[in-house]
Parts: structure tokens; sequence; C-alpha cells
């Protein structure tokens, strides 16, 4: 390893032992999560700049990664015994099961219907910005992922959504708890509520029995969310990790030559935080003080770009913080991880589709067109996990849905870990938004949380 490396990795070395220095003693993460975000950035910058100076950050970067990548492995370990407890918990305690159903209705309402209007938006804002497919270059690299893309456009052309629905139902539990499959999440928690609603069988049948079941789960969750908060404890740390890299690899020449798109991608995921926070408003939750408790889950969402990785922050966060009863608080996190992500599946597809029709001659504010398209990302964002995921399998169903080609999603290759980044926060706060609301409208029917006050 060259000198300099040396130097940088020290360096990188010392920022982690101050920001645990400074850590340490305080009670909130909250303040240490955005040092470690600064901090992540700082860090990444000075990797950019060491190249100019002669120094290889190319032998920093894995180490660096490592501790990023490391705390998202974990938090990935976290997901399945979390989820599954949690669920199970929620559904043992819950003595009205019709309230299980209004739950699991409210928060797909809330993800659907918001889904829907940033499919709208984000028509209105690439049209507000011009943007248009035909001014995009392709090159070597687009080259190749168009070539993917048109591989894997054969694995989701034919997919129906009954087939789609029916990927949810576990067939394998062993298997759905390894997260082998996309829609393992959506099989765990169809598992934890049948196997929940056993144990309220049994406990009718067999009160001894019964009562053994619930204070085993219980058991089971106090210790799986032990384990949560230990894993938590080192966020600040992974955030800084996850950011450095992120900035380190990230291509200033590239992100130039399409800024337009950036920007308009950014203000079209911040009128869509808006809307979230108008929602809140209008249902009693003050905006500015659920921010202010939310914001360290937005962070790690936006330095990791894992919806499923930010789980167990997630639940953490609307039971501690946002008061929410721990059935909404798991539903809602778990189906927003994988069904109407207002990023990946609204706001994206519905750019990339106008980007590309407006070239074609199409009006895209023609009624019967813009109904059209909004329905189809609507129906492929809650099937979205059962093709694989993320943003690039959303535009390959909705393109071609609306009889679109798919270049356009392989030449924005170059800005993708960038908008990435904001959309997974948006994704990760469409599901505390659904949670937050339907904990207002049903909080007296679901024991176990307040309701929180404006």
């Amino acid at each position: 390893m060259h000198i300099s490396s040396f130097v940088l990795l020290f360096f990188f070395i010392v920022l982690l032992y101050g920001l645990h220095r400074w850590h340490r003693g305080r009670n909130s993460l909250a303040p240490a999560v955005f040092a470690g975000l600064l901090l992540g950035v700082a860090f990444g910058v000075l990797l950019q700049l060491s190249r100019s100076w002669g120094a290889a950050p190319g032998e920093v970067l894995p180490w660096v990664q490592m501790l990023g990548n490391g705390y998202v492995n974990l938090l990935y370990m976290l997901v399945m015994p979390l989820v599954l407890t949690s669920i199970l918990v929620a559904v043992v305690k819950v003595s009205h099961t019709q309230a299980l159903g209004r739950i699991s209705v409210s928060v797909l309402g809330v993800l659907l219907g918001t889904t829907a209007i940033a499919a709208l938006i984000g028509v209105a804002i690439a049209e507000l910005f011009g943007l248009s497919a035909a001014g995009l270059v392709e090159g070597s690299r687009e080259a190749a992922r168009v070539e993917v893309l048109n591989e894997r456009i054969g694995r989701v052309s034919d997919l129906s959504i009954p087939e789609i629905i029916s990927s949810f139902i576990p067939r394998n539990i062993f298997q759905d708890l390894t997260g082998a499959r996309s829609t393992s999440v959506i099989a765990v928690v169809i598992f934890a509520v049948l196997l929940g609603l056993a144990a309220l069988a049994v406990r009718r049948e067999f009160p001894e029995e019964g009562a053994a079941i619930e204070r085993f789960v219980h058991v089971a969750q106090v210790w799986v969310m032990k384990l949560v908060r230990l894993v938590m404890a080192f966020t600040p740390y992974g955030v800084m990790a996850l950011v450095a890299g992120l900035i380190a690899k990230s291509s200033w020449a590239d992100i130039a030559n399409l800024f337009g798109f950036v920007v308009a991608s950014f203000c079209a995921i911040g009128l869509m935080f808006l809307v979230h926070a108008l929602l809140l408003f209008i249902n009693g939750v003050n905006p500015l003080h659920y921010f202010a408790k939310v914001w360290p889950v937005l962070v790690f969402a936006f330095s990791s770009r894992s919806s499923a990785a930010t789980i167990p922050l997630n639940v953490e966060t609307q039971v501690d913080q946002l008061r929410n009863s721990p059935a909404i608080a798991n539903f809602s996190a778990s189906f927003g991880a994988t069904i109407g992500q207002n990023g990946c599946a609204g706001i994206y597809p519905a750019m990339l589709a106008t980007m590309v029709a407006v070239p074609m001659g199409i009006d895209v504010w023609d009624p019967l067109w813009l109904s059209t398209l909004i329905a189809v990302v609507v129906i492929s964002s809650f099937g979205i996990a059962g093709v694989g995921g993320g943003a690039t399998f959303a535009a390959l169903v909705v393109l071609p849905a609306m009889g679109l080609p798919v270049t356009i999603a392989a030449l924005l290759i170059s800005v993708e870990p960038l908008i990435d980044m904001a959309r997974t926060a948006l994704n990760v706060n469409g599901a505390m938004t659904a949670g937050t609301l339907t904990q207002r409208w049903l909080g007296d029917e679901v024991p176990g949380a307040e309701v929180v006050e404006g």
C-alpha cells in the first residue's frame, strides 16, 4: 500500500474515533448520524481530491466500504427476525383480528395513493424542465446496460398480476427467512400473520398453552429488539463510511452532463416530501415535529440506498419516536419496502415515460394517456417486489406496458446512484407516513401505542 494510502486510512480511523468520543455519553442518535453524514461527505471529497496529489484512494476505498457494507449486512440480518417476531406479537396481542385487515387496507391505500400522486408529479416535472430522451448520448457503459436490460425485460414482460400476487405467498418459509426471493419480506409477513392467527385459536381452545405461546413470542420480541438496538448504535459510523464511499466514487463529469435530469428528479422528490407533510398536517400531525423525529432514518436510507435494510430503524423510530403501534409500524415498514414506493416505482418510471413519449409526438396531458400511465404505475408498484426490485425494474414494467422503448433506463446509469439515494429516502418516508396516518385513523382499535399529537 502506498504511504499516502496509509495516511488517508489513518485519518479515516481518527475521524471514526473522534465521532465515537463525541457521540459517547449522548442519548440521542440523531446528532451523531448528522455528524457522521458530514464527516462522510468531507472524507469522500478528500478521497476525490487526493488523486491530484498522486495518492491512491482506490487502496483506501475497500476498507471504507468494508465498514459501510458490514453495517448494511448487519441490518439485513435483522430484517427477517424483526419482521417475524414483531408481526407475530402484534397479531397475538390484537384481540379483534378484523383490525389487522383494516391496518393492511389503510397502509396499502396510503402507499398506492401517494404513488399515484408521485407519478403525476413525475410527469409534471419532466414537462416543466423540458426533459427529453432525444438529447441523451449513449456511451460504452450505457450500451452494455442496454444489453442487460434487454435480457432482464424477458423476465418481467410475461408476468401477470395474479402471478405477481401469488409470488407473495410463502412456499418454503425457511427459504424466505434467508431473504432468497425478492418477495421474501411479504412472505414472512403473511407467515407471521397466519402463525399469529393459529396462536389465537390455540388460546381460545387451550388457554394455558395459549398463554405460554404469548409469553414465548413476547420474550422473543424483547430479545430481538435488544439486538436491534445494539446494531443501531453503529449507525453514525455506518452512515459515515457509506457516504464517504458514495462521494469518492461519484463522477462529477457525468453528473454535469445530466444535470437537468438530476435537478428535476430532486425537485420531484422534494415536492413529494411536501405532499407527505401536507397529508400529515391535514390529519393533525405537526410535520416539523414528525421530520425532527424521523430524519435519522431518512439519512440512513439516503446513504444505504436500501429500503429493506432500513426496516429495523424504520420500525424502531415509528414505535419509540412517533408512538405508532408495533403492529402498524411493522406492517407499514414491511409493505413500504416492497410495495408502492413513491420514488422508485412512482416518480422515476413516470419521468422516463414522459421523456420518451414527448419525442414520439405523444401528448402526455391527454387524459386517456395520463390516466393509463398512472394506473400502470400504481399496479406495477404493487408488483415490483415480484420481479426483482428497484427503480429499473419499475421502468421495465411501465415503459413496455405503455408501448415505449426501455433504452432510456440505460442512458441514465451515470447518475443513478445519486438520484437513487434521494428516491430511497422518499420510499422510506412514504412507509412511515403510511404508518403514522394509519395510527391516526385506527389508533383506538390497535393497542400498544399512543397517537401522536400535533
